[in-house]
């Protein structure tokens, strides 16, 4: 790699444990060349977050900043910028900041709900999922920190376009993070009944992977992955959905939402703007 990748990392000052701004220094550590750059991006999620002052972690000060942000990247020898964000519309406010630091990757922290073991994604979220133009990386807290085995989520059914190129983005996408990382490269396709079996061949033509890295598997995509991802011990999923097509809302896309909740993996959401 001759150019530095731009990682856009989100921050809330609400968190205590900075889990993106923590993969993102232990990822620049394993990638083969010049280190990212990393803008820090300082920002409450108000659907998430309780912003009334009866909360002490919405208040920071300087030494805040040095201890948890500064001095972190400043040791890893990683250069940064850092920005805060004041704005109530979160994930609007990630989307322009990441579109003017012209970021390659955006990582997002990713909390399980502390009350219940279902997995909760705000709507907020999914709109920054479906709207970013370029990739985000959700990271887990209990996730692996490396970078040696990436599964690529894709689906060789798709008759339409938009979900053809689709699968062509996943794929080089994964193979570009499998280069960098220096990383094993799996792909899997999930199908629910033999008449919608995926073609086996295209898979390994379009790919150009061995035989052994191809999965087939029958069952629901989330199914497929999450078991693919505990046998081979995966450190990133790569998957995509379409994007805004004026019903974010309501479609929030089923498939992508059972992955993300399966899985414990860091998960990279590319999206495909229809």
């Amino acid at each position: 790699m001759s150019k530095s990748q731009k990682l856009f990392v989100v921050v809330d000052p609400n968190d205590t444990h900075h889990i993106a701004l923590e993969r993102a220094i232990i990822v620049s550590s394993l990638i083969q060349g010049p280190k990212p750059k990393v803008h820090a991006f300082v920002a409450v999620d108000s659907d998430a977050v309780d912003t009334r002052s009866v909360n002490d972690n919405l208040f920071r000060d300087l030494t805040w900043f040095e201890q948890n942000i500064k001095s972190p990247l400043a040791n890893a020898g990683i250069e940064y910028t850092l920005e805060v964000s004041w704005s109530s519309e979160w994930q609007k406010s990630i989307m322009e900041s990441a579109k003017r630091f012209d970021a390659d990757l955006i990582y997002l922290p990713v909390h399980a709900k502390t009350n219940t073991s279902r997995f909760s994604f705000s709507e907020s979220k999914w709109e920054l999922l479906k709207g970013a133009y370029c990739p985000v990386v959700l990271i887990r807290p209990n996730a692996k920190a490396q970078r040696k085995v990436i599964i690529a989520a894709v689906n060789f059914q798709a008759q339409r376009d938009v979900q053809v190129e689709l699968n062509k983005k996943i794929i080089e996408r994964a193979k570009f993070y499998a280069e960098t990382y220096g990383a094993d490269l799996h792909v899997i396709n999930g199908y629910l009944d033999s008449m919608s079996y995926p073609d086996r061949g295209r898979l390994v033509n379009e790919t150009g992977l061995p035989n052994d890295k191809i999965h087939v598997d029958n069952g629901y995509t989330s199914d497929v992955v999450s078991a693919l991802a505990e046998k081979i011990n995966a450190d990133l999923i790569i998957m995509g959905t379409l994007g805004q097509n004026g019903m974010t809302k309501t479609r929030r896309g089923n498939t992508a939402e059972r992955l993300i909740a399966a899985v414990d993996t860091d998960v990279m959401v590319i999206n495909h703007h229809e």
